[in-house]
């Protein structure tokens, strides 16, 4: 672990930036898809300092693919008004497995990915997940699908019983922004891989409190070329809006 940590902050992060960006290939066959730049700045940079102004002063940053060059163009965090702290994944631990590397989380903490550009209000959610009694408080936003099939359901004498034509859904979705407190520990094994779905079911099969931030506002995960580019077309065109003037 590497980093310049200076006395303990009012409010913590841990930013998942370890993967590998399979979906986003070839780019990230030879850059880390934290630093696929959206704009002038690389999208962790634009979630780094959103971070910084809303009172989260010290930030962990998970690393593993690339993890050199992460830390090579952040360094301590001086540059985007935090202060930065690495903890390396020898392996990919999955979206819940890097927080068992985390020492000292021993106040509520929020945990997100690194490749979103988002104008969430991370703050109101900190103070959110605070007031609601909760273990674990996960941000929300409504998706709208369209499947572009038409839907037979039948019975089991294979009796066509209904048909839908291109029906549309509309599903609440895991931001991949959360608020933990610290005993979600005791669930999260250490050095294995362990995602969030694993985790939910956990928490959920041993009847803890999981709370929900539903989100109506600008939310993208930047995880094809197709979502890299509207999020590029997004930034570009809206750029106070995820990044108000000082």
């Amino acid at each position: 672990m590497a980093g310049n940590r200076q006395g303990r902050a009012t409010r913590r992060a841990v930013v998942l930036a370890g993967g590998k960006g399979t979906r986003l290939a070839p780019y990230t066959l030879v850059f880390p898809k934290p630093l696929m730049p959206i704009g002038d700045m690389p999208i962790l940079e634009v979630v780094l300092r959103q971070l910084a102004r809303l009172g989260f002063a010290e930030v962990i940053l998970a690393v593993g693919h690339f993890s050199q060059l992460i830390e090579a163009y952040f360094g301590g965090g001086e540059s985007v008004g935090v202060d930065l702290v690495y903890v390396r994944e020898d392996e990919p631990l999955g979206t819940a497995g890097p927080l068992a590397l985390v020492p000292d989380l021993d106040e509520p903490f929020l945990v997100m990915n690194g490749d979103l550009l988002t104008d969430l209000d991370y703050r109101d959610l900190y103070e959110t997940h605070r007031r609601g009694g909760a273990i674990a408080t996960v941000g929300t936003c409504k998706r709208h699908v369209r499947l572009a099939l038409g839907v037979i359901t039948y019975d089991g004498d294979r009796r066509i019983t209904g048909f839908q034509e291109k029906p549309e859904f509309d599903y609440n979705v895991s931001m991949g922004v959360y608020i933990f407190e610290p005993r979600i520990l005791d669930f999260i094994p250490r050095g294995e891989p362990f995602g969030f779905d694993h985790l939910m079911h956990r928490l959920l099969k041993a009847g803890e409190r999981v709370a929900v931030y539903p989100f109506d506002g600008h939310w993208l995960d930047m995880g094809t070329p197709d979502e890299l580019n509207l999020a590029i077309e997004e930034f570009e065109a809206h750029r106070d809006r995820y990044m108000p003037p000082a």
